[in-house]
């Protein structure tokens, strides 16, 4: 075992010990200086409006920056790229959103990727088609400003051919992204392996490279139908890579903590390794509506980080 990787199995299981850890003098005074996190807002907890489902009403993807702003009181944003899949090669699009932002005050931080092909295909040619498709993602980021796209470890096979092949492609992608576009890659935990802390753990370690990171969502560890690996554990063992962090929220109790989640246990395991980025909302409930959904998320970080400061 690597000197790296003791540290890293150390720190994992001390931000587990008791359900939290005891902060340390300095900890304290910096919060006293500056919030110990951001917060965010991903486009996804939008999705409904923005898709004209569920009974929600319809919204203009375009809007995103003036909704988080005006409607949230959320100063950062994280775009998806579903929402823009049909203006993909249009400059003038990108043009539009980043004027928008920049007018209130809003900053871009990524972009989420889907259905861009598999990263870890078995297939030489499709991963390196998967690659290709990211690449112009990659420039919306640049363009928008933002520091990463947000990419999946989709492969096939055995855990360990898995791990073999979406290190390869994601090493691939990670290299061209910081070459042409000094853009990160950074990976969710977003379904079957990714969804094993462990696993991409093991991923990152493989591709090695500063540009390629994780984007640890605390929500997202089920591996496999009704197969959920901890998610504590997972956010201890993706944190030392993390280049941004997802709060994944569903439902809330009468005292407005997450039900699934304990936002308290995960922000001090977030803390532990020395993380001081944006904490992004990515609201995904049903019982509330959306705008409602992600005030509450908002609400429950800001105690949450009042608690802790």
């Amino acid at each position: 075992m690597t000197q790296a990787l003791s540290r890293r199995s150390f720190l994992a299981h001390s931000a587990l010990a008791c359900g939290g850890l005891m902060f340390s003098r300095s900890l304290f005074a910096q919060a006293g200086k500056q919030p110990l996190y951001e917060i965010s807002l991903a486009q996804w907890s939008l999705h409904k409006a923005f898709f004209g489902q569920g009974g929600a009403e319809k919204r203009d993807p375009m809007d995103f920056a003036k909704i988080a702003k005006e409607e949230c009181g959320i100063n950062a944003v994280e775009f998806v790229n579903q929402f823009y899949k049909d203006k993909k090669g249009d400059d003038a699009t990108v043009q539009e959103l980043k004027k928008r932002s920049d007018d209130l005050g809003v900053k871009n931080l990524l972009i989420m990727c889907d259905g861009e092909g598999r990263l870890g295909d078995p297939n030489e040619a499709g991963r390196a088609k998967a690659v290709e498709n990211h690449l112009r993602w990659a420039e919306w980021a640049k363009m928008l400003g933002c520091h990463s796209i947000r990419v999946n470890a989709a492969s096939e096979g055995s855990y360990w051919d898995q791990i073999s092949l979406a290190a390869d492609g994601l090493h691939r992608l990670s290299e061209a992204c910081a070459s042409q576009y000094g853009i990160n890659v950074i990976v969710e935990n977003h379904g079957g392996l990714s969804s094993n802390g462990k696993w991409l753990s093991e991923v990152m370690r493989r591709v090695g490279l500063p540009s390629c990171g994780t984007l640890p969502d605390f929500g997202n560890f089920r591996v496999a139908n009704n197969v959920w690996y901890d998610r504590y554990i997972g956010m201890a063992e993706l944190m030392p890579f993390a280049k941004g962090v997802s709060a994944k929220s569903h439902d809330f109790d009468a005292e407005g903590n997450e039900t699934a989640t304990d936002y308290r246990r995960m922000m001090q395991i977030v803390l532990s390794f020395g993380y001081r980025g944006y904490v992004g909302i990515e609201y995904e409930g049903s019982k509330l509506p959306e705008l409602e959904g992600i005030a509450a998320t908002k609400k429950l970080l800001e105690t949450v980080r009042t608690e802790i400061g």
